[in-house]
């Protein structure tokens, strides 16, 4: 097969991420795993990834519908929402850092409340035992049961049967069958999964999706490690600008199949074509940051800026937020650029589906082009 050039990747890139619209359970199959993240700015990353694969998608449909689906909330590469059979892949999970006795004990009783009551909010755990209170990850106070709770969902212990306010609710995990497959074939599986996630995949980022892949599954790190080595092996791979690519068996990045709409599309920041920031560079030209946890004074895009997509093309970014009932939104040139009439016109039937997705009736402002010099 004769190698593809960096504008068929791109194409590639966009055209089997952002696949024709189906059910959202289809999508999620299709997706692997979709990340999930608290901010809602205008609504939470799951969200504004899933409304362009999903037919007719609405703001909060995955939340709505997860208890009728056959998905779960647990880690891979980060957290986020996966099909339930990867479970059987990725446990049982062995944490490097084992418990102590006394948490056994605590994790024991635990077990045991929820499974008399049923799915169980983390008030009514902390309502019930008298455990110590800590410091979570980021920083902030937490009482020692809700944390218990999340080591034990990651243990695969609990799962989220749903949430209710955003705050995951927890039942039992369900029972699983021993999966026939040896350490080596679940790595080769997890390795696979996310290289057909967010294919095609330069040589480094596969090498940095391996090391978070051992935080979904630290038992198998020794595994993924030899399997992304093998990846170059086994799997179709070009050598492009002094940058070695690899992407899915079976598929060709030059077919016409790969052909982009002229869609203008804003990305969510943990959007598959945005995520990895190191392909994003290597494909579009310019370094995108997320900049939600920088301070305001040093931000040159935005608290969420989102890469805007036009056919297979990111020619600039949006601020967007709801303010009384309107969608705001500040749209933001690369710099050097400007948007054409088409350009325009795609621009304004995003902003309009955007607000549909988010149940709003009115956009408030026009679409502002400005060039910004900070976008290289």
């Amino acid at each position: 097969m004769k190698s593809p050039t960096k504008d068929d990747l791109r194409r590639y890139a966009v055209a089997r991420s952002l696949f024709t619209p189906t059910t959202l359970r289809r999508a999620l199959d299709k997706l692997g795993f979709v990340q999930a993240d608290p901010i809602r700015a205008p609504a939470r990353a799951q969200d504004l990834t899933l409304r362009h694969r999903v037919k007719g998608y609405r703001a909060g449909d995955l939340e709505r519908r997860y208890a009728k689906l056959d998905i779960e909330e647990d880690v891979l590469v980060n957290y986020g929402f996966l099909p339930r059979h990867w479970l059987d892949v990725l446990h049982p999970r062995e944490p490097r850092r084992p418990w102590d006795a006394e948490t056994h004990e605590r994790a024991r009783r635990i077990l045991a409340f929820v499974r008399e009551r049923g799915p169980t909010h983390p008030r009514e755990v902390e309502a019930r035992f008298t455990f110590p209170r800590t410091v979570g990850y980021w920083g902030n106070v937490q009482s020692a049961s809700t944390l218990l709770l999340d080591s034990m969902h990651y243990r695969g212990l609990l799962r989220v049967a749903r949430r209710e306010g955003g705050i995951r609710i927890y039942e039992l995990a369900h029972e699983r069958e021993p999966l026939d497959a040896g350490p080596a074939e679940r790595a080769r599986r997890l390795v696979d999964l996310v290289i057909g996630k967010y294919a095609p995949l330069p040589q480094k980022s596969l090498g940095y999706l391996a090391q978070l892949l051992r935080y979904g599954a630290p038992q198998l790190r020794e595994h993924i490690r030899k399997a992304v080595r093998e990846a170059p092996t086994r799997l179709p791979h070009a050598e492009i600008e002094g940058v070695t690519w690899c992407w899915p068996e079976g598929e060709n990045p030059r077919s016409s199949r790969h052909a982009c709409d002229e869609r203008a599309r804003l990305l969510a920041p943990f959007d598959p074509v945005v995520w990895d920031r190191h392909r994003f560079e290597l494909l579009w030209g310019w370094t995108y940051r997320f900049e939600a946890y920088t301070p305001p004074a040093k931000r040159k895009l935005g608290y969420y800026a989102m890469p805007l997509l036009h056919g297979d093309r990111i020619v600039g970014w949006g601020n967007v937020s709801v303010q009384e009932g309107k969608l705001t939104h500040d749209i933001g040139l690369v710099s050097g650029k400007r948007l054409t009439k088409v350009q325009r016109t795609a621009v304004d039937e995003e902003l309009d589906a955007l607000g549909t997705f988010l149940g709003l009736d009115q956009i408030a402002l026009s679409p502002r082009a400005t060039e910004t010099r900070g976008a290289r």
